[in-house]
């Protein structure tokens, strides 16, 4: 076993515990970026100025309007930025626009005494518009050639022989919706200038240093005159990986302007309409299956809806192709990939980051082909399994294998579908106008960055003189329990008590150079960190010890607070050990760094092995549908997750549990809906509020939804032999999506092959229905030609 795998006697990782703010949570007592507001004296307040076009130059820009409104201090312009006007990596975002890219887009920002001086100067602004033809589909992008970024292609073995080798070959095209972040807490950040000029932003960010290095570049800064603190994220879900940086932007440039804190938050509805979403794509392929349902070749074209601007879609994409796999060998393959530039919000990074969109493909077309081949849906994913030796389409070769059909086959036996599937049968052929169906799909998901450079992470750990420890990490808190996990990582390398450990929030200040908390990296890469620090601590501490207690360092062990050296009774108490320690002038803090190890990407020739590993996952979901309005509820739910062995047990099965929901919600619920017509409000986001949007509520849950973390499943060379849980379990849900399938198949005849909207939708559900019947309408002629033949 690894040293960085390897857990001590008495190890706190692994044990149940509770979120570290879970208290503070549930009585209101925690503190978001907006709550700061309220301690910090005389704040200036922001408010858009949005343009409600898709598209157009500005021609004029009157603020002379707004600044008669009492209350109004100044409206900020492209003309006040000192540094570079642009919010993005791609330089492609600027932040005061001279021209409008979507229905929303903010061209300039009010500052105001009140919130609502804000507003009212906002509306009062005057902005003249040279109108542009828009694009807001994905058909119409694709129509209009109208792409950016760049277009890779993924290839391997000989896909022409591949097609001439199969014995069916099918082809398609599936169009799939984005999906809103709708994070409990909007977008927020709070900016402040001290006696020194230097900045100090609060904010709602996954990417604390990113959002300064923008700031910093904004305001012609350099990034040692700018902090930015995390307190803690209500939520994130990728929403704020990218997109807070601007928003941090605009804010520190009106501090800097008027000496005074600026405040900027959006409401919900500018968040929803200005806030970019999932990435949907649209897919067109062509796969062949030899005459046992393996699959011989895919050709496929995936095109993501990227909106205005690049942000993030390259990368996401890139994740996409290296997804679209999941749990099969696909011996031979070319897909190719691009990016829609529309007039819609930037889209961005969302859990999965581009995964779940790919293995969404292949997910689909398993579920439409499996009727066509004879095969039960279940059969044929099963077949194609990767198995020892094997690589996927990039050229890495995939670790642990067997887990993907141990997680398959403990689903089965947890979830006794076999019996199920029988009663299943009973009650479809007793109940024609209700059905029930049975899904089972599985995951296999790569953990780290795609580029490579991002996968690192650092710490700093400090050790007082009363015994008392208090941990910076790169990482931010958005309720997933990262925190959590760290102090328990601190605690069990320390060989201390939880209680003794303490976590700061993330600053910039104290560890530099963090890359974003994404990826499902944040405990890999900084757990390994704060290990490290606290390892360096440990071994001075330990010389210490050794000589208090005459032995050798090496065997020191520090177990629950107390230090006792191998063969001895002789003990050392930790607070007095430290105290010693600070008598004899040993350093007591320690930075700690990690690098992953093993990864190498070409993104020019799509081969590598970008990842340090796979989490692996299956899950079972049981439907009734009615087939009267194609209304459905979820019964059941079986899942087998491989996290490693957990280092906080009850925080990985509650991402297990949220992953899976808002996957579901992606794929059976939430309806983004924009105006596609030609009148005055074209591009325009439809569902700008939880009224229109329907969010997965206690009503979408599973009537029994069942949960276990797979045993015995030791991650070697990554921290305590744990796997990252973030991202993962959303694909789960697929399952849910291919039970409804297989339930409005059971409406026609048998070996019906039914397409299915996403999301599922019980509207879409409905048409999948009808599809089913027109085919037993469409059969029960040819029975009859057949019987009277006969």
């Amino acid at each position: 076993m690894s040293q960085l795998s390897e857990r001590p006697e008495k190890s706190v990782v692994g044990l149940p515990m509770p979120h570290e703010s879970a208290a503070q949570h549930v009585t209101g007592a925690a503190l978001y970026t907006d709550d700061l507001v309220h301690r910090t004296k005389d704040v200036l307040h922001a408010h858009p100025v949005q343009v409600m076009k898709a598209h157009g130059r500005i021609t004029a820009l009157r603020t002379a309007p707004a600044l008669e409104v009492p209350g109004v201090v100044r409206v900020l312009t492209g003309a006040d930025v000192p540094g570079v006007n642009d919010a993005g990596m791609k330089h492609d975002e600027p932040l005061f626009p001279d021209e409008v890219s979507f229905h929303g887009h903010a061209v300039a920002w009010v500052l105001a005494e009140t919130p609502e001086a804000a507003r009212i100067g906002a509306e009062a602004v005057e902005v003249e518009l040279d109108e542009l033809p828009s694009v807001i589909t994905l058909p119409e992008a694709i129509a209009a050639d109208s792409f950016h970024g760049a277009r890779p292609v993924m290839v391997t073995g000989d896909v022409d022989a591949g097609f001439a080798d199969a014995a069916h070959v099918f082809t398609g095209e599936f169009l799939f919706s984005d999906q809103e972040h709708f994070y409990l807490e909007t977008h927020a950040a709070l900016a402040q200038i001290d006696e020194a000029g230097q900045v100090f932003v609060q904010s709602s960010t996954q990417h604390p240093s990113e959002t300064q290095e923008i700031v910093a570049h904004v305001l012609g800064l350099h990034s040692h005159e700018v902090t930015v603190q995390c307190l803690r994220m209500g939520g994130g879900f990728g929403g704020k990986e990218m997109q807070p940086h601007g928003f941090a932007a605009v804010a520190a440039l009106g501090a800097r302007l008027t000496g005074r804190p600026v405040r900027l938050r959006l409401n919900r509805t500018q968040d929803l309409t200005m806030s970019g979403k999932r990435h949907g794509f649209h897919a067109e392929w062509r796969i062949g299956f030899d005459a046992d349902g393996r699959i011989r070749a895919l050709d496929a074209t995936l095109t993501a809806d990227g909106g205005w601007s690049l942000d993030l879609s390259e990368p996401v994409l890139a994740r996409a192709l290296c997804h679209i796999d999941n749990t099969y060998w696909i011996p031979n393959a070319r897909i190719a990939g691009r990016i829609a530039r529309t007039n819609k919000t930037s889209n961005t990074a969302f859990r999965g980051f581009g995964g779940p969109q790919g293995m969404l493909v292949i997910e689909d077309i398993m579920g439409r082909c499996a009727p066509l081949l004879g095969l039960d849906p279940a059969e044929l994913r099963e077949r194609n399994f990767y198995g020892p030796g094997q690589s996927t389409p990039y050229g890495m070769s995939v670790g642990q294998p067997e887990r993907i059909a141990a997680v398959w086959q403990q689903v089965r036996e947890n979830g006794e579908l076999a019996v199920r599937r029988r009663e299943i049968d009973a009650f479809n052929a007793a109940h024609p106008h209700t059905k029930r169906a049975l899904a089972l799909t599985g995951v296999k998901f790569g953990i780290s960055f795609n580029l490579t450079a991002f996968n690192q992470g650092g710490a700093l750990v400090l050790i007082y003189k009363d015994g008392s420890v208090l941990i910076n990490h790169g990482g931010t808190e958005m309720g997933q329990g990262l925190h959590t996990k760290m102090l328990q990582v601190a605690a069990t390398t320390l060989g201390i008590p939880l209680h003794k450990v303490r976590l700061a929030p993330t600053r910039t200040d104290k560890v530099p150079n963090t890359s974003a908390t994404a990826a499902s990296s944040g405990a890999d890469l900084n757990g390994a960190a704060v290990k490290n620090a606290c390892e360096q601590l440990r071994e001075r501490l330990s010389q210490v010890a050794a000589t208090h207690l005459g032995a050798n360092a090496s065997d020191v062990r520090i177990v629950e607070g107390v230090a006792r050296a191998l063969g001895s009774e002789a003990e050392l108490g930790w607070d007095e050990l430290v105290r010693t320690a600070y008598f004899q002038r040993v350093q007591l803090s320690a930075a700690g760094f990690y690098r992953t190890e093993g990864l190498h990407w070409d993104a020019k020739s799509f081969r590598g092995s970008p990842f340090k590993y796979f989490a692996i996952g299956a899950a079972a979901a049981e439907v009734e549908v009615d087939g009267f309005t194609g209304a459905y509820r979820l019964r059941r739910v079986d899942i087998v997750h491989d996290v490693g062995d957990s280092l906080s047990p009850m925080i990985d099965i509650g991402q297990v549990e949220g992953g899976f929901v808002q996957g579901a919600g992606w794929l059976t619920l939430e309806d983004l809906r924009w105006d596609t017509g030609e009148g005055p409000h074209r591009g325009r986001l439809l569902t700008q509020a939880a009224s229109t949007y329907k969010l997965p509520s206690f009503s979408e849950m599973p009537e029994e939804f069942n949960v276990t973390l797979l045993e015995n499943a030791t991650e070697e060379g990554a921290v305590y032999g744990s796997k990252a849980v973030g991202e993962p379990p959303l694909m789960l849900a697929f399952s849910v999506r291919e039970a409804l399938r297989q339930a409005a198949a059971a409406f026609g005849p048998a070996g019906v092959s039914v397409e299915l909207a996403s999301p599922a939708t019980p509207e879409a559900v409905y048409w999948a229905i009808r599809s089913a019947r027109e085919r037993a309408v469409q059969d029960a002629p040819r029975a009859v030609e057949a019987l009277s033949g006969a």
